[in-house]
């Protein structure tokens, strides 16, 4: 089992006289996995912008313990508020904190019809479109070799027929159709950072979406990963669903990340709501029995989607409760402490995931290394060298 997340190569341990290392015990390990562990990272915002105090540091810890990969917020109408005045210095401070940490950081979303910049909507629709690719260019730009990893576009599928209020994106969206935008925003991302790994994100996982990806394929846009949203305040889907999910989206051949993931540990959200958003609470208290499901479910799904071949990355998308809708969706109450969910986490990625062992190197300085992917330290009489395990 996880076979297509392990590999092996023979390794020639030299000294720093090109020597070989002959018949000397070595030490291996695994520091940080290749395969995406992923989390909501707002947290580390106000950290690192000096916003300190006891519960954003031990969140914050908490996190690192865990995590190699956190997604910050760059929604437009938050990250620029006025006119010219985007937040790039807190994001840029939060990024590098992140990255400094061992922490890959991914930017979300570039384009988006929610969240949007209300000072977009005087002008008309060319001058929105130039502004967009200009933003796009201006943040792919700014943070690269920081922030390599971007959602260029969210929830394409819903967007111009969005219609609970009127905004700028869906506007443009109208004007060029989804696959129209969704080529705009890619060559604008891919030209800003060629290097860049870029996706396409929702939360509409039907066959709509599947059309979607096949008619940006086919007009030339080239999509690093698929990104799948599993928001699941309504209650688990089940093992089966994500079954079907990999099934159908595997077909495209690209990685597959499960960007957006949440279970809630306490009452269920009602059946009727269609959009999430529209069930708001004061009070969503998490619960003792819900803590013990949203383990077991979270423990079930991130078994399968480290089994799949095509996956890259997971993202719980609270790691506290109450950040969205006041919900009890976070692997950590709001005091900080611990869910079930968080220790199964920490033992299944830092214990059972983990590698770490002790061999020899034999007369030509050979040893094996054998593991799961990532980033290995190896240390021997005191020396310490760092060797990437890859495919």
């Amino acid at each position: 089992m996880y076979e297509c997340r392990k590999s092996k190569k023979t390794v020639v341990l030299r000294n720093e006289k090109g020597e070989a290392v002959k018949n000397q015990v070595v030490k291996v390990n695994l520091k940080k996995h290749e395969f995406l562990f992923g989390v909501g990272a707002f947290d580390s915002l106000p950290y690192a912008n000096g916003y300190k105090s006891e519960i954003t540091e031990n969140r914050v810890n908490k996190l690192l313990k865990v995590y190699n990969y956190g997604t910050l917020p760059f929604y437009w109408g938050q990250f620029e508020r006025q006119e010219g005045q985007p937040n790039t210095q807190g994001l840029m401070n939060a990024a590098k904190f992140l990255k400094e940490n061992g922490v890959t950081p991914k930017g979300h979303p570039l384009c988006w019809h929610t969240v949007c910049a209300d000072w977009l909507m005087k002008y008309d629709n060319n001058k929105i479109l130039d502004m967009q690719l200009k933003r796009i260019d201006r943040e792919v730009s700014t943070f690269k070799g920081v922030i390599d990893m971007w959602d260029v576009i969210n929830e394409v599928v819903i967007m111009p027929i969005f219609d609970k209020y009127d905004n700028a994106v869906t506007r443009i969206c109208k004007d060029l159709g989804r696959v129209g935008l969704v080529k705009e925003v890619f060559a604008a991302a891919r030209q800003a950072n060629p290097d860049a790994t870029l996706l396409i994100n929702d939360f509409n996982l039907s066959t709509n979406y599947e059309i979607l990806i096949d008619g940006c394929l086919n007009a030339g846009v080239k999509i690093d990963a698929i990104g799948l949203q599993t928001h699941q305040h309504q209650g688990y889907r089940g093992i089966k669903f994500f079954e079907e999910v990999l099934k159908r989206f595997e077909v495209f051949g690209l990685p597959l990340h499960f960007t957006e993931n949440t279970l809630v540990s306490g009452e269920l959200m009602p059946p009727n709501i269609v959009d999430l958003n529209d069930f708001q609470v004061d009070k969503w208290p998490t619960t003792k029995e819900g803590e013990e499901r949203q383990k077991n479910e979270l423990e079930e799904i991130y078994r399968r989607v480290f089994d799949h071949p095509l996956c890259e990355a997971i993202t719980g998308w609270d790691l506290s409760d109450g950040a969205w809708l006041h919900a009890p969706s976070g692997v950590l109450r709001e005091d900080g402490s611990a869910k079930p969910s968080y220790e199964m986490l920490d033992n299944l990625i830092n214990r059972e995931w983990h590698t770490e062992y002790e061999t020899m190197t034999d007369e030509n300085g050979n040893f094996e290394l054998e593991g799961f992917r990532g980033e290995y330290e190896i240390s021997y009489n005191g020396k310490v060298q760092n060797i990437t395990l890859g495919k």
